[in-house]
């Protein structure tokens, strides 16, 4: 692995207990089955693949929100025989509906959301939700303090849970913890904006390291102490600093987040999948594929993504005809005006340009799709694409971006990337960089990538796949608990042979690399 400058190993000292991982949500959902009772529903990503094969062989903690059921007891019973099963402690915190509609969506996505993602102008700074916050996390610290023992690392995740590690400290709790923000942080301009902005950073440095996406949110977040925490002084220049605060040294540091190519790969090479693929590229009768792949967040930037590849039908003909869109949108928070009203633009737009160019019996130039895909779909549709879209107007790393790189099999694709998606750090050397707002250059992007030949693809898709299989989500574990132990991920006290053999595997593709 890749060891931060700075950071030295030592090995005589091992951690001796375990990771109690803290977020929003738990990676199982409690539900309701009026035919089974109540039943769990695993949730999916990069960050549940990584961490519950550690906890599952160490034995550890995952504490978090179960979903919306208020039978606390019910919770507690479900997840307490699903942890025995599965040799670790799942911890439900219960939010009240008051607290989802203050807390969750209130505080979490109707203030820091958009102010963390540079569109502070849609923020509603209601001080009850401020409130929410507050108590919110002060019910998950409780939570944490009843399930942690002297030695056990905390790791806490995410813009929901800012203020746990003050509420932590408060209830004397002393045992090492980290937090890492998924998301971006705002440079000082916009995080002034908040008006519980010193709450928040003094909260923030409560923790023993503090990571995020990229540089470049690191630098904002120092700037933003310069201001709100000027008694703070800080050493280093490299990719973990130290910042002295209260007599307390807090590491700082930027970890991009990564997917598990290896998994992605294998699910590519699927025969399921190929056989997708084949329909797929029969159904559009091998026109070139274009993909966005989005969740509905104001954020993704779809309709600027609409309008530009409006723009390169009408500028460049040749693309009549040979290349077709499919925008997949997943479902999201559809029972809230905005999210509802963002998705009748969107389909309004894809409408009035299908209107437009439509071939009928021939070709429609869009295909949206508005559901969940199965994982044999995506795989597909990755495989399929000889172009990606990827234009958040800001997004904290976007592993859209790197999926799609891990199933491009044929090393052939394009990969056309917003400059402001964390991923653009590693991969702007290769894929197509872009304003998403400038939807000429986003126009052009997509021409350019058209007319593309085999060499120059295989050219920027080949070391763009070898950079992501390098730092993939192991690598970003073993680089973070390096950060907050100066250990790796195998110094944690192994408790199961599986684990071992998963570590000897890892290694042993390292040194193939």
């Amino acid at each position: 692995m890749v060891v931060p400058k700075g950071v030295q190993v030592n090995s005589t000292s091992r951690p001796s207990g375990r990771m109690v991982v803290v977020s929003n949500r738990l990676p199982f959902v409690v539900e309701r089955d009026e035919r089974q009772g109540w039943k769990l529903i695993p949730g999916s990503g990069g960050l549940v693949s990584a961490l519950l094969p550690t906890l599952k062989d160490r034995g550890g903690v995952w504490i978090g929100w179960p979903g919306s059921v208020q039978d606390e007891a019910a919770a507690r019973r479900v997840l307490s025989r699903s942890g025995t099963l599965s040799g670790y402690r799942l911890v439900p915190v219960v939010l009240s509906p008051a607290d989802i509609e203050k807390f969750y969506l209130g505080f979490s996505n109707e203030i820091i959301w958009p102010l963390f993602h540079d569109l502070q102008s849609m923020c509603n700074f209601d001080p009850d939700y401020w409130q929410s916050y507050v108590t919110v996390n002060r019910k998950y610290a409780a939570a944490v303090r009843g399930a942690t023992r002297p030695g056990d690392f905390v790791w806490v995740h995410d813009y929901h849970l800012m203020l746990l590690g003050r509420e932590l400290r408060r209830l004397r709790l002393q045992n090492r913890m980290a937090f890492f923000l998924h998301i971006p942080f705002p440079p000082p301009d916009i995080f002034f904006k908040l008006p519980w902005r010193q709450e928040l950073v003094w909260a923030l440095l409560e923790f023993d390291l503090i990571g995020f996406q990229t540089w470049r949110d690191r630098h904002n977040f120092l700037q933003c102490l310069e201001v709100l925490a000027p008694q703070t002084s800080c050493s280093g220049r490299s990719q973990v600093i130290s910042v002295r605060f209260a007599g307390r040294t807090i590491r700082v540091g930027h970890f991009p987040i990564s997917v598990d190519f290896s998994a992605l790969e294998h699910a590519a090479r699927q025969e399921s999948v190929r056989r997708e693929v084949e329909r797929l590229q029969n159904a559009l009768h091998n026109r070139q594929l274009i993909l966005g792949l989005d969740r509905l967040d104001y954020t993704k930037g779809i309709l600027y993504r609409l309008q530009a590849f409006h723009y390169a039908l009408e500028h460049n003909p040749a693309l009549k005809d040979r290349v077709t869109l499919v925008q997949v949108v997943v479902p999201s928070r559809g029972d809230i005006p905005r999210y509802h009203e963002l998705r009748l633009r969107i389909e309004q737009t894809v409408s009035r340009i299908n209107g437009q160019y439509t071939r009928p019996g021939s070709w429609v130039p869009i295909h949206y799709i508005y559901r969940n895909l199965s994982p044999t779909e995506l795989s597909a549709f990755y495989r399929a694409a000889g172009i990606a879209l990827v234009t958040p107007l800001k997004d904290g790393m976007n592993l859209v971006a790197k999926e799609y790189c891990a199933c491009s099999l044929e090393e052939d694709c394009v990969l056309i990337l917003s400059e402001f998606a964390g991923a653009a750090a590693q991969l702007h050397h290769w894929a197509l960089t872009v304003n998403p707002y400038d939807v000429k250059g986003v126009a052009d992007a997509i021409a350019r990538a058209y007319r593309m030949d085999l060499e120059e693809r295989h050219r920027r898709m080949r070391p763009m796949r070898r950079s992501i299989r390098r730092h993939d989500i192991f690598w970003w574990l073993d680089l973070f608990l390096h950060a907050a132990f100066r250990r790796d991920l195998e110094d944690f006290p192994v408790e199961a042979k599986s684990l071992r053999e998963g570590t000897e595997h890892r290694q042993a593709r390292r040194r193939r690399r």
